[in-house]
């Protein structure tokens, strides 16, 4: 089956799918060696990850081309793209859509921020009007080609209109024909258990540690109504955290021994990245001639 429609098999099964963030092809290998069923390229830490920069709009679709072109590369695990606003208007959401399916993704997510478009955990987030929300995920559906690629229809309206019409706008969107819904940024148990009994699923949680949204487990979430969660930006984070930490110690120190147990081996480091197909593969060649 092709990533897409195992993703689309896996979303109409009851247990929740939990879902992490990549920043990184070398995340991603991690992701799927480590048994989860699809990863999510987060535009949060492929923006800091990849490029260094934060969300704030300031990479767009050739970017993540790149992160997903990087990404194939390595792995086969169902990819969930973050497509921001569809980087323009309906012509540029068709372009979106069909370049991401002829790369093999899974789900391509569209949301109705205007551009230049910021973290949905950030203050300061300005949403297109609904007309042009709707249009956009009507593009988005109408330009995929192949019939299980999974529309995500994200919208962030919570943060600068309210909860009310971020539903409203998803409800909307769900009658354009999007698969997924997902409203970014609630601030309560009370908001997360209101979306997910006020809309049709299969719906996404946003676990973005030290957001807006308070923390819960993927089994909690799926207790009120949650069918994927993600964890966008936790291995961009942890990365950051543990790299600064070594990087301190060392300046001070000048040694890294005492920093030696947290790391991979410099043969686990290979191994993950595939060296040992590398090597197997050489020496077939190799003694075929």
């Amino acid at each position: 089956m092709s990533p897409a429609s195992t993703l689309r098999q896996r979303l109409q099964q009851p247990n929740v799918l939990v879902v992490p963030g990549a920043g990184s092809p070398l995340d991603v290998r991690l992701i799927e060696q480590k048994g989860f069923e699809a990863a999510y390229v987060s535009g949060y830490a492929t923006a800091a990850q990849r490029f260094g920069v934060p969300d704030v709009g300031l990479i767009a679709y050739a970017e993540i081309e790149d992160m997903v072109k990087s990404s194939r590369a390595v792995s086969n695990i169902p990819l969930i793209v973050d497509c921001d606003t569809g980087y323009g208007g309906t012509a540029n959401v068709r372009q979106t859509i069909r370049r991401l399916e002829a790369l093999g993704v899974a789900a391509i997510q569209i949301e109705d921020q205007l551009w230049p478009k910021r973290c949905g955990h950030m203050d300061g987030k300005l949403v297109e009007d609904r007309d042009t929300a709707v249009t956009k995920v009507r593009a988005a559906v109408a330009a995929r080609q192949n019939t299980d690629t999974v529309i995500v229809a994200r919208s962030d309206a919570r943060g600068p209109h309210g909860l009310e019409e971020a539903l409203e706008r998803c409800h909307l969107f769900k009658a354009e024909g999007a698969d997924v819904l997902f409203v970014d940024g609630p601030e309560s148990a009370e908001e997360l258990e209101k979306i997910g009994a006020n809309l049709p699923g299969p719906l996404i949680a946003n676990m973005s540690e030290s957001g807006k949204t308070p923390l819960f487990s993927a089994e909690e979430l799926s207790g009120m109504g949650f069918s994927v969660v993600l964890f966008p930006s936790s291995l961009a984070r942890l990365n950051l955290k543990c790299s600064k930490d070594f990087l301190e110690g060392l300046r001070e120190n000048g040694d890294s021994r005492a920093y030696v147990n947290q790391m991979a081996t410099l043969d686990e480091t290979n191994r993950t990245m595939g060296i040992n197909d590398l090597l197997e593969f050489d020496e077939m060649v190799t003694k075929e001639i």
